[in-house]
């Protein structure tokens, strides 16, 4: 897997640096996803089903519902990724999360089924980005009414992840 450098300020907006900024900047974006995702399995697989279910506050995710929003935001970022890789200049609209988490099921199915979709999606993530050349990581369009970079999108994946799991540690396992 080759190197892909992580985006600098003006690649991606302002907001996306929390994510990003939790990715180290040692250019293995693709062995960071493939790592990322077996922790979070593994760390998924040793919480009790019945707190899989649990929210900490009101209106708050359950971790179902969490994991079925890091898949979504994958797609979504995946699909930005292939278009503006691909030279599309269609300015993309942005889209609801709370709309998507609140239609997603999550809840509804097993935490195996959500596991194997979100392995299926990491799968074609990866081969997505293995197969961009160094011209198309620099590429950019518009998303949701910012510019974006290829490789910021990746780097957006991967922390995203991050950040999300992070939250699952500090507020359904900590305090719940």
């Amino acid at each position: 897997m080759g190197i892909i450098l992580k985006p600098q300020a003006g690649e991606f907006p302002a907001y996306a640096s929390m994510y990003i900024d939790l990715i180290p900047n040692d250019g293995r974006l693709l062995q960071h996803l493939e790592h990322n995702y077996a922790s979070s399995r593994k760390l998924i697989q040793s919480i009790p089903e019945g707190k899989l279910y649990y929210r900490y506050a009101e209106g708050k995710w359950t971790i179902k519902e969490i994991l079925v929003h890091i898949i979504d935001d994958e797609r979504i970022y995946a699909y930005r990724a292939l278009r503006f890789a691909r030279k599309d200049k269609t300015e993309l609209p942005g889209f609801e999360q709370e709309d998507y988490a609140a239609n997603s099921n999550a809840n509804g199915r097993s935490i195996e089924s959500i596991l194997h979709e979100f392995e299926t999606v990491r799968k074609s993530t990866i081969s997505l980005f293995e197969n961009f050349t160094e011209e198309m990581f620099s590429r950019s369009g518009i998303a949701n009414g910012n510019n974006v970079s290829v490789r910021a999108l990746g780097y957006h994946i991967a922390g995203h992840e991050k950040h999300h799991v992070n939250i699952i540690k500090d507020r359904y396992l900590l305090e719940g």
